[in-house]
């Protein structure tokens, strides 16, 4: 039987979700990749409960989350079962709705209809009453956005969700459901979006900018660039990596020579500052005054361990920051210059 550690909340720090009465974990577990089918259940335990144990308290998962997609929501919902429901007041646990789920017209996107009916099934995955958090997965060009936001609040309404959150937005479009849900008088709190020292989308896209102004908070995945901010390919492609065993998210392509000397120059800074790479790449994310969390992937119990290292990562000073930037440039206008020299590289 899993008794949690009395001093889970001494090994943590908390941050305020934007200007909202929440407070989030400055490290949050993903379990995206790691408790579809395929998994072990065993291992999928163990990495729940030490990350409970270090103060990770927020657990993020998507209707889609496997493979294959409902499985992790099932899996979690066991381990609720088993072990960790009768911590529930003391997790946040959130899911999300807006890419393929079933079969016909009614399964993606950002409908009314497909948004509370996957809802209804998350929660039945899972076996609880309710979610934390409910976030909107991505834009949908065709759907009124005011009909996705309507079907958010009816959420909130219902008692089934207590937040909602956007994911995937960009600044515009975030700004525009933001005043919306206002008038709701819905509980928006978070965005959720793709951001590492390797991708800045949301610093050219508005969203975090519009982020800071509306006073919302963020939570970042893929934040160590699903392994290329570590020091796990620096010597070659170990044959239990993701990229051996999954390959569909990162793929030995992306591990071309350019990268490879950016994840080298970065090592070796993060090494000059007594830090993992992995530790330095959270810590500049954390060091975002607009980041409120960053979630991690986990395979082994070890790797929690070591990300939660980065919420005591060394301040950066503006040298190391300005560095840090030129190194991310170096591969994209390496990009650029081949996709002029071959187009449609």
């Amino acid at each position: 039987m899993y008794i949690a550690s009395k001093e889970r909340y001494t090994i943590m720090e908390y941050n305020r979700c934007g200007d909202s009465g929440l407070m989030l974990p400055k490290v949050s577990l993903g379990l995206w990749h790691n408790f579809g089918d395929t998994a072990n259940f065993e291992n999928m335990r163990q990495l729940c409960f030490t990350a409970f144990d270090n103060g990770i308290t927020q657990f993020d998962l998507a209707n889609n989350y496997g493979p294959e997609p409902g499985s992790a929501e099932i899996n979690f919902g066991r381990i609720l079962k088993e072990d960790l429901g009768k911590y529930r007041d003391e997790l946040i646990i959130t899911t999300k709705a807006g890419y393929e789920m079933w079969d016909g017209p009614y399964g993606n996107w950002g409908s009314r209809k497909y948004l509370l009916a996957s809802l209804d099934q998350s929660l039945k995955r899972m076996g609880l009453e309710y979610v934390d958090i409910l976030y909107h997965h991505r834009m949908d060009p065709e759907t009124p956005l005011e009909e996705t936001m309507g079907a958010l609040a009816s959420a909130v309404q219902s008692g089934k969700a207590l937040y909602v959150g956007l994911s995937n937005y960009d600044g515009k479009t975030l700004s525009q459901a933001a005043s919306i849900l206002q008038e709701m008088h819905c509980p928006f709190v978070i965005n959720q979006n793709r951001y590492s020292i390797f991708d800045r989308t949301v610093e050219k896209n508005g969203l975090k900018k519009t982020t800071g102004i509306l006073k919302k908070g963020l939570i970042t995945f893929s934040p160590l660039a699903q392994g290329q901010l570590t020091d796990r390919y620096l010597n070659g492609i170990p044959e239990d990596s993701r990229i051996r065993t999954d390959g569909r998210f990162l793929k030995e392509s992306n591990l071309t020579p350019e990268r490879l000397l950016q994840i080298r120059e970065l090592n070796d800074m993060a090494a000059g500052r007594g830090e993992k790479l992995s530790e330095m790449a959270l810590g500049w994310l954390l060091a975002q005054q607009e980041v409120t969390s960053v979630l991690i992937g986990a395979s082994r119990p070890q790797q929690i361990l070591d990300n939660i290292k980065a919420i005591h990562c060394a301040p950066f000073t503006e040298e190391e920051l300005v560095r840090i930037d030129e190194i991310a440039a170096e591969n994209t206008a390496s990009m650029i210059m081949k996709s002029q020299i071959y187009p449609g590289a």
